[in-house]
């Protein structure tokens, strides 16, 4: 192993999330302090080469019917309920100030960007950037005022859904072996989500949205087509993985798949199991390059979301990951791979 792991920049954590449910005072310290508890915190962090990425913010009851517990099989869930309004906005509300909190407690060593060039200058100073990232739109009323003072607070990316229905689209179930063309898509206001998305320069994240959702948003959209945390169909059938169609669709949009580290999504059998080596999740990155292109394919753990394989572990083991990637693809390659790729496609989608 090298002595300094490549840098990455990774597309989807649920640590807020984490955090939230732990219901304790100052929780954003055991983030600063390094809890050593499930995938992420910042000692752990730095010794992986994470230097940041999309924090999501997702509405879940600690108790959420529909979700799997670590390492339980997840081939066929029932479809989580819808998340009512009135939860969901005070809910993001609070793990949105836990980002900020943590931003203020870190003593200059993390940092909420809001465009691209904050990134970078934010890796170039070893402070770790984050992206303000909602998972599910549920926080957003339908006349989008939410939206508006969401952005303002430093919202930069949205998943329109979660794995659930609510009232802009229908969410994929985790279902396998499935297509992800599960049933509707898009309601008119997730239509008009998308518009205001794209006029606001807001990327859109099309991970847990179904096979109709994610052709409509590419009709709609006129910004480059982002699966924050999706998987390769064709070697993994489960319903939340991308087919071949769409991951070229997300490639001519000059978008981007981040590559899930969620053990039912890399395994060909679908199992929850992480007896699984980097050979598998190398063999997902080579078919996304080979159909999408090198300069469309990242990373998108899905730390603290999800049971992923004992060869990552926990946020340490990207420096092994990144290594084996640098190994796999060059080193060139490797850098737009683990963190190039996902500051260039949000300054085509933010601007400059």
């Amino acid at each position: 192993m090298t002595a300094k792991p490549l840098p990455v920049f990774d597309g989807h954590n649920d640590l807020l999330l984490r955090l939230l449910h732990k219901q304790k005072p100052a929780a954003e310290r055991d983030f600063l302090d390094g809890d050593g508890e499930r995938h992420m915190d910042m000692p752990r962090a730095i010794k992986g080469g994470f230097v940041g990425g999309l924090f999501a913010m997702n509405a879940q009851k600690p108790d959420a019917e529909g979700l799997a517990e670590d390492g339980e099989e997840i081939s066929n869930l029932p479809m989580a309920p819808e998340m009512p309004y009135d939860y969901a906005l005070p809910a993001t509300m609070a793990m949105a100030a836990l980002l900020f909190r943590i931003e203020d407690e870190s003593a200059g060593r993390f940092k909420v960007c809001r465009s691209a060039g904050e990134i970078r200058r934010a890796m170039e100073k070893g402070v770790m950037a984050a992206v303000f990232h909602i998972e599910g739109a549920e926080a957003v009323d339908a006349d989008f005022d939410a939206l508006d003072v969401l952005y303002r607070a430093g919202l930069r990316s949205i998943g329109p859904v979660w794995s659930r229905p609510n009232i802009f689209g229908h969410g994929v179930p985790f279902s396998f072996p499935s297509s992800p063309d599960t049933g509707p898509g898009l309601t008119d206001l997730g239509k008009e989500l998308v518009k205001r998305c794209n006029a606001m320069k807001v990327a859109i994240d099309l991970s847990h949205l179904n096979e109709k959702g994610f052709w409509e948003v590419a009709a709609i959209s006129d910004a480059p087509l982002i699966a924050s945390h999706s998987n390769v169909h064709a070697i993994a059938p489960s319903s939340r993985n991308l087919t071949d169609r769409q991951i070229a669709a997300i490639g001519e949009s000059g978008g981007l798949i981040g590559l899930n580290y969620a053990n039912d999504f890399l395994r060909p059998d679908g199992r929850n199991n992480p007896d699984i080596g980097f050979d598998v999740m190398l063999r997902h990155l080579d078919h996304l390059v080979g159909i999408a292109g090198i300069g469309c394919v990242g990373l998108g753990s899905d730390f603290d979301g999800a049971s992923v394989p004992a060869a990552i572990g926990d946020v340490t083991g990207l420096a092994g990951f990144s290594e084996a990637i640098c190994a796999h693809f060059g080193e060139e390659d490797a850098r737009q791979i683990c963190y190039g790729n996902w500051i260039d496609v949000l300054e085509r989608t933010w601007g400059g």
